[in-house]
């Protein structure tokens, strides 16, 4: 068993207030920005009640960090570039000046989102605490029980987990914006279709990403790639119907958030894959030495 209170408790400690800390911030702030909006359209609820789940996603990274799951690292940076993105689009109008409450209320936010990727990326302490895995059924001589146990497959590094992670947020990412245009389409009905394909296309992604990651997981080299053109296509599809049915704002709104994820997602395949190849590298010379 492993011991996750060793390292520095105190840095943990600070860790889980700055969460808690940042989930509720996250909620006033997206109060206040629906509060001092000049509209309150349809577009403006589905973004709000979109941004309100980081909440939620706070909450289930504290439960994480809680019982020190090596996937809290990848999901905090996830919902800290994704927070910054959700907030950042509600502070701002499409026309006229934010609000200056608003503002502050971003301000406070973006400090507190890369304060809490700098320590679970930067201090040793929590990387440390960081290290359990989930447990599992077990059955043995005494009995059923749950029980820690490592998995059979090869440990995955940090960078690949953070590629899983990011992956999984390019369905609701493409779901949001779809969700936005359905209620445009009152003035364009012509753009059903349109949008009946973008909806699709978001769940098809999740299953897409869900098959891809399985193999992933075993270090499958072609899980690479085709996540890899996954992320691309939802690209493709994503941004232009963005464009078309909701205009440059709803591009710049909607496909900003969906093309961090996927750099996020390409960064780390690539450190992940250069991680490898060093590796493979450090044990060809002693194989061939033995």
């Amino acid at each position: 068993m492993v011991n996750v209170d060793t390292g520095r408790p105190a840095a943990v400690r600070l860790l889980k207030v700055l969460l808690v800390v940042t989930a509720a911030a996250t909620a006033v702030v997206e109060v206040l920005n629906y509060r001092y909006a000049p509209e309150h359209g349809f577009g403006l609820a589905v973004r709000t009640g979109w941004a309100m789940l980081r909440t939620l996603g706070w909450l289930i990274l504290i439960w994480h960090v809680n019982r020190g799951r090596a996937a809290a690292r990848p999901l905090g940076l996830i919902l800290a570039i994704t927070t910054i993105f959700a907030v950042g689009r509600l502070v701002v109008p499409q026309t006229g000046a934010p609000p200056l409450p608003g503002v502050v209320g971003f301000g406070v936010l973006l400090v507190l989102c890369l304060a809490i990727v700098a320590l679970l990326y930067r201090h040793e302490g929590i990387a440390g605490h960081l290290v359990r895995h989930p447990k599992k059924l077990v059955v043995t001589g005494q009995g059923v029980s749950f029980e820690e146990r490592a998995p059979r497959r090869p440990a995955l590094t940090g960078w690949l987990i953070t590629a899983r992670v990011s992956a999984f947020t390019y369905s609701p990412l493409m779901l949001v914006p779809a969700l936005i245009a359905v209620g445009e389409l009152g003035a364009r009905p012509q753009w059903v279709l349109a949008v009946v394909f973008w909806i699709a296309a978001g769940i098809a992604i999740s299953y897409v990403v869900l098959l891809n990651t399985v193999f992933l997981v075993r270090n499958k080299r072609f899980a690479r790639v085709m996540l890899v053109w996954t992320g691309l296509g939802a690209l493709i599809v994503d941004l232009p119907l963005a464009w078309l049915l909701l205009g440059t704002d709803g591009l710049i709104r909607d496909g900003a958030p969906l093309v961090a994820a996927v750099l996020v997602n390409f960064y780390a395949l690539w450190r992940s894959d250069r991680a490898a190849s060093t590796l493979r590298d450090d044990v060809a010379p002693t194989t061939m030495a033995g």
